[in-house]
C-alpha cells in the first residue's frame, strides 16, 4: 500500500491537509494563490452543474470563507446574480481571506436567514473541516432555513457542521455536492458525514507531487488500487492444495450462516473448503453443500485433532456457532495453531469481558468482523468509529472489521481503511456471514490479513451493488466471479 498522499485513495486528516498547504506555500505557491484556485474550483462546479440562477454565498471568518469570496467573484464575473453574507464583521477577517474579501466590491450582508430569502442556490463556505464544536445559533438557523426551503446547497470542503476527521455532525444539512481539495478527508466517507456531503468532487488546486510525497498517510478509502496487486491468482502449475484449504466450524441448529460462509470462501478462490459440524447436523450440511467437504465432529478434542492437519491454511468460527464455552474453546484451539483465523458473530461474543484472554491467544494472523453490538461486548473503548476500531486493533493484536454502512478496517499498527461502496441492500440477514466467508477464502490462499479484509469488504459491496434491489445474502457468493472478472479486465 502506498503510504503517502500521492495515493488517490489516501484520506488526509485536517492537520495533514493544513501541513500540505503550509509546505505548498513554502515551495513557492502562496496562500492567496491556493485560495484563488480553491474558490475557482467551487465556481467551476457551480457553472457545470446548475443553470444561471440567484446564488447566496455564505462565508465564514476563516479560509473557508475566503474560498467563498473567490467563488462569488467568479460567478458574478460570469453574469450570475450573487449575494454574499458573512459570519461576523468583515474587519475580523485576516490573511488570505481578508485579501480576497477586499476584492468583493458589492455589499457584504450579515449571515442570517434573510440572506437566502431570494436564493435559488446556496454555497456553504461558512466553516471548514476543522470544526470541533457545535454551530453558532445564527449559522444553524440559516442552514436550517435553506433545508426547509429545499434549496440546493454546494458545500466548500465539508458541509458546515461536519467534523472532517470523524464524519460526526452537529447542525449540518445535506448538500447536493461538496467540493474539497487535493484529497478527501475521513469525514467525507464516514457516516453521517458521507450522507451529508452529496457528490464529493476532489479538486486539484496545484499541490505539488513533491509535497504530497512527504505526507505520511495511515487512512484510506477502500479501493482496489490498495490491494488488487495482492489478490491471489491461480497458477497454471498449481493445484487445489496450493490454492489453500479453508476450514469452518459449523453450528447447529442454525446451519444456514455457516453454509453461506463456506460457499463464499469457495467462490473467493479457496482450493478446498471444509466444514466441521455436530454429527446430528451432518445430513443437513451434506445435503446442501456439494463441493464443500463436511466432517461430523462431536467433541472439542476431536476438533483439536482435526486442526492437526496442517493443510488447513485458514480457519473460521462464529456463524451460527452459539455463544458459550464450547465456541470459545474451539476458537482458542484455532488461534493456538498460529494459522490465519477469522472470528465472527458468536465467536466474538463468546469473549465478552475476556479481552485479555483473547489477545493473549492470538499467535498468528487474526481477523475479527464485529458489528457494533458484538464490538461493545469485547472492547470497552470510546470515541468516533475510526478511533474505536484503531484502539481495538491495538488492544487485541487482530485486524478489526467494524461493520456497518461505513465499515472500518484497522490494523494493530494503526492503518485504517474506510469502505464506501456498500449499498443499503446489504442490511439483510446473513450478509455478514458471507463477508466472513469471502475474507476466509482470501486468507486461505495466503493473502495478507489486512489486505484480505479490505478486499473482502469491497468485493462484498460490489457484489451487492451488481445485484440491486431484492438482494438476499445467499445471492452474494454466486456474484463474486463477475466482480473478480471485472477487476481483471
Amino acid at each position: 500500500m502506498q503510504t503517502t498522499a500521492l495515493a488517490p485513495a489516501a484520506l488526509l486528516r485536517v492537520a495533514q491537509m493544513n501541513e500540505t498547504d503550509r509546505l505548498t506555500a513554502a515551495a513557492g505557491t502562496s496562500g492567496v494563490e491556493l485560495m484563488q484556485q480553491a474558490g475557482g474550483a467551487v465556481a467551476h462546479e457551480v457553472l457545470r452543474r446548475w443553470p444561471k440562477c440567484r446564488v447566496s454565498v455564505l462565508c465564514g471568518p476563516g479560509n473557508n470563507g475566503g474560498d467563498g469570496f473567490v467563488a462569488a467573484r467568479a460567478l458574478a464575473d460570469a453574469g450570475w446574480p450573487v449575494r454574499v453574507a458573512l459570519l461576523g464583521p468583515a474587519g475580523a477577517l485576516h490573511g488570505d481571506a481578508a485579501h480576497h474579501a477586499a476584492h468583493w466590491l458589492p455589499a457584504i450582508e450579515p449571515l442570517t436567514p434573510a440572506a437566502i430569502t431570494d436564493a435559488e442556490l446556496v454555497i456553504d463556505a461558512i466553516l471548514g473541516s476543522g470544526l470541533r464544536r457545535p454551530l453558532e445559533p445564527v449559522t444553524a438557523q440559516t442552514l436550517a432555513a435553506a433545508a426547509e426551503r429545499g434549496l440546493p446547497v454546494l458545500a466548500v470542503d465539508v458541509p458546515s457542521g461536519v467534523f472532517g476527521d470523524t464524519g460526526e455532525a452537529q447542525g449540518a444539512i445535506a448538500a447536493a455536492c461538496t467540493v474539497t481539495f487535493t484529497r478527501k478527508k475521513p469525514g467525507h466517507v464516514l457516516l453521517p458525514g458521507r450522507a451529508l456531503c452529496g457528490d464529493v468532487v476532489v479538486a486539484d488546486i496545484g499541490t505539488p507531487r513533491e509535497v504530497l510525497g512527504t505526507i505520511a498517510v495511515d487512512t484510506w478509502e477502500n479501493h482496489p488500487s490498495l490491494w488488487h496487486d495482492e489478490l491471489p491468482v491461480p497458477k497454471a502449475a498449481g493445484n487445489k492444495y496450493s490454492r489453500g484449504h479453508a476450514l469452518l466450524s459449523g453450528g447447529y441448529p442454525m446451519t444456514g450462516a455457516a453454509r453461506m460462509a463456506a460457499r463464499a470462501a469457495a467462490r473467493a478462490g479457496a482450493g478446498l473448503t471444509s466444514i466441521a459440524v455436530p454429527p446430528i447436523a451432518l445430513p443437513i450440511y451434506a445435503g446442501a453443500l456439494t463441493s464443500i467437504m463436511v466432517h461430523g465432529i462431536a467433541r472439542t478434542q476431536d476438533f483439536t485433532q482435526l486442526l492437526g492437519d496442517k493443510r488447513y491454511s485458514a480457519l473460521l468460527i462464529g456463524p451460527g456457532a452459539g455463544v458459550g464455552e464450547a465456541t470459545r474453546a474451539r476458537a482458542l484451539s484455532m488461534l493456538a495453531t498460529g494459522r490465519a483465523v477469522l472470528l465472527d458473530a458468536d465467536a466474538i461474543s463468546a469473549f465478552s469481558g475476556r479481552l485479555d484472554q483473547l489477545s493473549a491467544a492470538i499467535r498468528g494472523p487474526c481477523v475479527m468482523t464485529p458489528h457494533d453490538g458484538e464490538f461493545a461486548r469485547v472492547f470497552d473503548v470510546a470515541g468516533d468509529k475510526l478511533t474505536r476500531a484503531r484502539r481495538a486493533a491495538r488492544a487485541s493484536g487482530a485486524i478489526i472489521v467494524l461493520k456497518g454502512a461505513d465499515t472500518v478496517i484497522t490494523a494493530p499498527d494503526g492503518r485504517a481503511v474506510v469502505n464506501s461502496n456498500a449499498p443499503a441492500s446489504l442490511a439483510t440477514a446473513g450478509s455478514g456471514d458471507v463477508l466472513g466467508g469471502i475474507i476466509l477464502g482470501l486468507l486461505a490462499q495466503g493473502m495478507d490479513a489486512f489486505l484480505a479484509a479490505c478486499a473482502g469488504v469491497w468485493l462484498h459491496g460490489a457484489a451487492a451493488a451488481d445485484f440491486g434491489p431484492g438482494l438476499i445474502a445467499e445471492d452474494l457468493p454466486d456474484l463474486l466471479p463477475g466482480v473478480l472478472r471485472r477487476l481483471d479486465s
